[in-house]
């Protein structure tokens, strides 16, 4: 019988000319100093899905441990990934469980460590202090811990290249969780929350694409200008409502083009993917 395919979140291996520094990254960025996975929860990590990770990163290892081997590679310990589990909370019960502890000599509290060997440690997101460090990390935390670290996003200085890559995958953020039908109240109140930032997105879309269409026209005549203004404007919106402008989403640009933008723009803001696709791949 074929073994279940287990997917990781997210495979990490640093590049060795990294476009944006580890030390602006924080915490984040000392997880990001060797290869990782990183394996993200939404509600508090149950022993089930630790257990799961773990056979991610031991399979994981197992493989890179036999490449090496075929290539007569000798390999140390330490450049094997290290599993990094981000769970919003976690019991001094569910922690004993698996002799998680503390290194209080080398890293922050509310990172609990398994044994070295095991190459897995919890990080517990409510009990990060709150600091600049850790500001990456807590995005990803829940209620009040989360608000309070979106506050601090829009707080950082307006030329702060994270801060525009953040504000944009919260606007994106917002977007995948109204398709859920059964948002809890925490989730409810964090779409309230992101309604300004992605309405801010959407005018920044906007009005970039504007002004990127009337440099153009001023090169290409008045008629290109006014069509490539439009353009980048529904490509913006795009992206902001659906994160990538893939190949499915590229095919209704031209469609879209052939209506005014007091036509188009409430379309791309208001229907669905596939509600998109269905209307304007059909034409």
């Amino acid at each position: 019988m074929a073994g279940e395919v287990r997917e990781i979140d997210v495979y990490f291996a640093p590049s060795p000319q990294p476009q944006i520094s580890q030390e602006s990254l924080g915490l984040l960025g000392r997880f990001a100093q060797t290869k990782a996975l990183i394996e993200p929860f939404r509600n508090a990590v149950t022993a089930s899905e630790v257990r799961s990770c773990m056979g991610k990163l031991f399979d994981t290892c197992a493989r890179i441990e036999r490449e090496a081997k075929r290539n007569e590679i000798r390999l140390s310990e330490d450049s094997l990934p290290r599993l990094w589990i981000l769970s919003p909370t976690a019991s001094v019960d569910f922690l004993a469980g698996f002799n998680a502890e503390l290194d209080v000599e080398n890293w922050f509290p509310g990172i609990y460590f398994l044994g070295k060997s095991l190459r897995t440690a919890v990080v517990v997101i409510h009990q990060l202090p709150v600091i600049p460090e850790t500001l990456w990390l807590r995005l990803l935390g829940k209620g009040r811990v989360q608000q309070r670290a979106i506050e601090e996003v829009q707080a950082l200085d307006i030329n702060n290249p994270l801060r525009g890559k953040a504000i944009n995958l919260l606007a994106n953020l917002k977007t995948t969780l109204e398709l859920n039908q059964n948002l809890d109240v925490e989730d409810r109140d964090l779409v309230m929350q992101l309604s300004p930032i992605y309405e801010q997105r959407l005018a920044e879309a906007i009005q970039q694409g504007r002004l990127e269409g009337r440099q153009e026209g001023r090169l290409e005549g008045r008629q290109e200008g006014v069509q490539n203004e439009r353009r980048t404007t529904i490509e913006n919106l795009l992206r902001v409502r659906f994160v990538t402008l893939d190949e499915q989403l590229s095919a209704i640009v031209e469609p879209l083009l052939a209506l005014p933008p007091e036509e188009f723009t409430p379309l791309l803001l208001q229907l669905s993917r596939e509600d998109l696709l269905t209307k304007f791949t059909q034409q």
